[in-house]
């Protein structure tokens, strides 16, 4: 069997079974007692065992099964969940990813046995058979088959409403049958879902299925053990309906017997007929076609299977979701050319220009549906963080908890793809840099435990994503000193700096306020990254710090990369564009009012002295324009600083797209992109970030 069209499939899947895993086994940690997060633990590692089975991945399955070992036998009561097994349980997550990555790159899963894993699960496991007595666990067996039912009787636990009661008086009227069975899958079946699929499917070809237990959908997302029961009306005997699910391979037996349906129902026992398993088939799981009925039937012939619950979603390439962006913007492009040249005529009829205006609504429209359908959450990122501040708390020695809120904010998916890596640094520096041990907390009146968040809500346009932490704050004496020795300021400087300047030394290549280099910080490589990581996505990143209380690091960031609303502006003879998300406001200043602070232009604008800059000097443009008395100031921010760009002439907003410069010009840091205006001409964009 060809599995390779799957891969996709199989690689999408085992991600999320991997880190559905590292949630619940961290809930676990918390909650040993937690059966739902047990069953859960346990059904997540039952399903990669069997998707590595079929995909031919043995060496994956080998040690999935020995995971799904334990957790059974946690399951059961017979171990106790402590900290060395979620250790031992994280460390074969760890290698479960080091599979699927290779997976991902060569589509075979390597040579790697991870004999270490597998013999210290299996230590687990011998270690709880060793501490139990086999005289007094035989005992406890033979009592337990006294006194338990059998698994055959299973079905009768079943609990009747009045609806399914009166649909079994009606039936029973009518002369059918009423029969429960139990059906038990063979240990060893890796697709129990689909085996479950086959019986549901057989057994509807000669009865109708009124109850199941668990609930169709439970057993379609493989949400049972081994076994299910099922209430069924049938013409045909029950040995029938034993054989017709018996007949289905890997199913290890099938049990029943007749549901007595009067006012106080009774059950009669009847034969027991057991399946053998025959040749192992394959099966797409197909949605169940047997959901509850509550009315009775009024025809004797057997009704129609009801519609199958379809799923809403479906996966999409990410390249096929570029193409289909880079087409809508190619359409705005050719939707701006087409306003222009109407503009340029003058005399367009009002039956074109009303058209030209419905294709403006309709290209906005198809644009923000494409931009929706590239929306993620950025939960995809941050999901992994939890078990990473769980390692740093346990490497570092220090008691820390990471709290996190809008986990469900939405940005594209390129931003989301390249702000993992920011994320990480930030986090890892709270961790090391932030807070302090144990005893330093308890010195200083804080709680022993120190406390990580993540915080992600929209602004606007903007997406903003906070790191802050109740650790020590930043020491701006130390960052001062630590920047002299390294001669990356002169002591001059040093004295003029505000706190805000000395902090943002923080984010200078190379520089790092740890005493020693650790495998968890001290190398220089972090904050820079993060900054230059940031700005290459148009978003910025700022700190603020109260020392001995805490930090909080800010990201701002753009909802999309791709089309934004821009003013565009003139200077000397070029046009320019200026993202809209960045404006604060325009001013009409007078010449006159221009004051020198330091050797550099600055104007006092309601309260706020705000930095100059005229663009014909940052761009090397020639102008006559800015000798008038009067200057068009357009205010930009970034953070909470402003300046005021000084422009010739402002043309309008308008949609534009951005278009990536290409390899050639990288270096320009003040031009963020291009784009291309409706008359063919190409206006730069300027990054404004850049330009403060």
């Amino acid at each position: 069997m060809d599995v390779s069209q799957y891969l996709e499939i199989f690689l999408d899947e085992t991600s999320e079974h991997l880190q559905n895993l590292n949630d619940q086994i961290l809930v676990l940690e918390q909650e040993p007692e937690n059966m739902d997060t047990i069953n859960e633990i346990f059904r997540a590692a039952h399903s990669l065992k069997g998707m590595a089975g079929t995909m031919g991945y043995k060496r994956m399955q080998t040690l999935t099964h020995d995971m799904e070992n334990v957790f059974s036998e946690v399951r059961n009561g017979n171990i106790k969940v402590d900290s060395d097994m979620i250790d031992i349980l994280f460390q074969c997550l760890d290698a479960l990813e080091q599979y699927t990555e290779l997976i991902r790159q060569t589509s075979d899963e390597g040579t790697e046995d991870n004999e270490n894993l597998i013999k210290a699960l299996n230590e687990i496991l011998s270690g709880q058979k060793k501490g139990t007595e086999p005289a007094a666990k035989e005992e406890t067996a033979a009592v337990a088959a006294q006194e338990a039912p059998s698994d055959g009787d299973k079905w009768k636990d079943i609990h009747l409403g009045d609806p399914e009661k009166h649909v079994f008086r009606e039936a029973v009227k009518q002369g059918k049958n009423v029969f429960g069975i139990t059906v038990k899958v063979q240990e060893s079946c890796l697709l129990k879902a689909a085996r479950a699929f086959l019986v549901f499917k057989a057994v509807e070809e000669i009865g109708e299925i009124i109850v199941s237990s668990p609930s169709a959908q439970d057993v379609e997302d493989e949400k049972f053990d081994l076994d299910f029961s099922l209430l069924v009306i049938t013409e045909k005997s029950l040995d029938d309906l034993i054989k017709a699910a018996s007949n289905v391979s890997e199913i290890d037996k099938v049990t029943g017997g007749v549901v007595a349906v009067d006012e106080e129902p009774a059950v009669q026992e009847v034969a027991v007929q057991e399946g053998e398993t025959t040749a192992v088939a394959t099966a797409e799981i197909a949605s169940a076609s047997n959901e509850k009925t509550t009315t009775a039937p009024a025809k004797t012939e057997k009704k129609a299977a009801s519609k199958p619950i379809v799923n809403r979603t479906v996966r999409v390439d990410i390249e096929k979701l570029d193409v289909l962006m880079n087409l809508v913007s190619e359409l705005i492009i050719a939707k701006n050319s087409l306003v222009s040249a109407t503009e340029a005529q003058g005399s367009a009829s009002s039956a074109v220009n009303e058209q030209v205006g419905y294709l403006e609504s309709v290209t906005t429209s198809l644009h923000e549906s494409v931009m929706k359908v590239r929306m993620v959450p950025i939960e995809s990122v941050v999901s992994k963080f939890p078990r990473m501040i769980r390692d740093l708390s346990k490497k570092l020695d220090k008691k820390m908890e990471l709290y996190m809120s809008g986990e469900e904010t939405e940005l594209d998916r390129t931003v989301v793809d390249e702000i993992g890596d920011p994320l990480m640094h930030l986090l890892r520096n709270s961790a090391d840099h932030g807070l302090e041990s144990a005893a330093v907390r308890k010195e200083r009146g804080k709680p022993e435990v120190g406390s990580i968040f993540l915080d992600a809500y929209q602004d606007g346009n903007n997406v903003v994503i906070e790191v802050r932490d109740d650790g020590n704050g930043i020491d701006t004496e130390k960052i001062k000193k630590k920047a002299l020795d390294k001669g990356i300021i002169t002591p001059e400087a040093a004295e003029l700096m505000s706190e805000k300047e000395i902090i943002d030394l923080l984010f200078h290549a190379g520089f790092s306020t740890a005493d020693k280099v650790s495998d968890v910080s001290g190398r220089g490589v972090g904050l820079d990254v993060v900054k230059s990581k940031i700005e290459a996505l148009s978003g910025e990143v700022e700190v603020k710090s109260s020392f001995g209380e805490g930090s909080t690091w800010t990201i701002r960031l753009p909802l999309t990369l791709a089309i934004i609303q821009a003013l565009m502006v003139i200077v000397g003879d070029e046009k320019y564009a200026i993202s809209l998300s960045a404006i604060q406001g325009i001013e009409d200043i007078e010449n006159s009012s221009i004051k020198l602070v330091q050797n550099k232009e600055v104007i006092n604008l309601r309260g706020s002295v705000i930095p100059i800059i005229r663009l014909n000097e940052v761009l090397d443009i020639e102008t006559e324009k800015q000798d008038r008395d009067h200057l068009i100031v357009v205010v930009v921010r970034k953070g909470d600083k402003l300046a005021g760009l000084v422009v010739d002439e402002l043309i309008g907003q308008q949609e534009i797209v951005i278009k990536p410069l290409g390899k050639y010009i990288n270096k320009s840091k003040l031009i963020s992109g291009a784009t291309i205006l409706g008359d063919g001409e190409v206006a730069l964009i300027l990054d404004s970030n850049a330009l403060i």
